[in-house]
């Protein structure tokens, strides 16, 4: 630690030699000219004194900064330690403090983002656990109905139909459940799994209506397209969204009897901008819960309702939105329905987050 100090200084310590053996070489040349003005002992007390200074000062500045070298060794030799740096607190000089001020910012910045790390890995982890929870209902209503027809059969042409449907319905869940699984997965890696161009919405909605038909007709769900319009965004994303919604319109509209309708409203805007608004007849949402619909995991009274929920498809519509930078909001009717709006930029004004 000290050799280090005298290596730090050794230009000083050098500037500071030739300047004295340049005061010296002065007196010298003065004693030629004028023999007899300066006694020779005069120069080694000169030289002495400033021998003895400069050696006080570098004892004295040493003690002062000891600490803080004592400080620097300690957290070179925590080298696992990520806290390391956070023990550097003594420093003196100008210098020192500013090395302190960028070591405290980098440290806040990195536990800022080890922190959102570990958020982002427990919703990862927290989600799969879901998921597989989730996906073993289906598996067990598809080997309950493989074990019945193992064991009786079906003695009518019609329970064979209803086998059929139940076990083509909860394939569905199943690959939904794996679609949503594998957008999570990508949503890491977005950037790079994005093509932006320009799309017809409406063509959009009607397939996504398409690939829910049989459900929609099952629970007496109709739905109705108005309007066409075309948006700058990437089709894969949007599909995905849009399936999301759909899917959560049919999981709140079914338990309600009678027919219903699935509104899909698309219209430009004044301002240029465009919107589709999903508006469906189902349950609705408690109006104390409308404020956490987009929070990860939160299935709210709806939730504790049908045991379908998984808090995962309204969060994960957010974050694809965001990054895609279109708008999402939610207005909603204990009882009475749910309509989630979606607003695009005007073409040509893609910004992705």
């Amino acid at each position: 630690m000290l050799w280090v100090f005298i290596k730090d200084r050794l230009l000083y310590i050098v500037c500071i030699i030739v300047i004295v053996l340049l005061a010296v070489s002065l007196l010298m040349l003065e004693m030629a000219r004028y023999p007899g003005m300066v006694e020779p002992g005069t120069v080694y007390y000169f030289l002495l004194l400033a021998l003895v200074a400069l050696i006080a000062w570098f004892t004295a500045d040493y003690y002062r900064q000891r600490y803080f070298l004592k400080q620097v060794k300690e957290a070179l030799a925590r080298t696992n330690d990520l806290q390391a740096s956070a023990i550097v607190t003594a420093g003196v000089t100008g210098e020192q403090r500013l090395v302190m001020e960028l070591l405290q910012e980098q440290h806040r910045a990195f536990l800022g983002e080890l922190s959102r790390h570990r958020r982002s890995q427990e919703l990862h982890n927290h989600f799969a656990l879901q998921w597989v929870h989730h996906m073993k209902t289906p598996l067990s209503v598809i080997h309950l109905h493989m074990q019945e027809g193992a064991e009786r059969g079906w003695s009518t042409e019609e329970e064979q139909r209803a086998m059929a449907a139940s076990v083509l319905e909860e394939t569905e869940r199943l690959t939904r459940g794996l679609e949503m699984m594998l957008h999570t997965a990508r949503l890491d890696k977005f950037e790079l799994d994005t093509h932006i161009r320009r799309l017809p919405l409406h063509e959009l909605v009607r397939t996504t209506i398409n690939n829910h038909k049989r459900l929609l007709i099952r629970h007496s769900i109709y739905p109705k397209v108005e309007g066409e319009l075309w948006v700058e965004s990437d089709e894969k994303w949007l599909v995905f969204v849009l399936q999301q919604l759909v899917s959560n319109s049919i999981k709140y509209s079914k338990h309600k009897p009678g027919s219903k309708t699935l509104a899909f409203r698309l219209r430009e805007l004044e301002d240029g901008k465009a919107e589709l608004a999903i508006a469906d007849e189902g349950i609705g949402i408690a109006p104390q819960d409308i404020s956490r619909v987009f929070d990860a995991f939160f299935t709210g009274e709806n939730g504790r309702t049908t045991g379908e929920s998984t808090g995962m498809g309204l969060y994960l519509t957010k974050k694809v939105l965001d990054k895609l930078g279109h708008g999402v909001k939610i207005r909603s009717e204990l009882g009475a329905g749910t309509t989630v709006i979606l607003t695009f930029r005007p073409a040509g004004i893609h910004v992705m987050a």
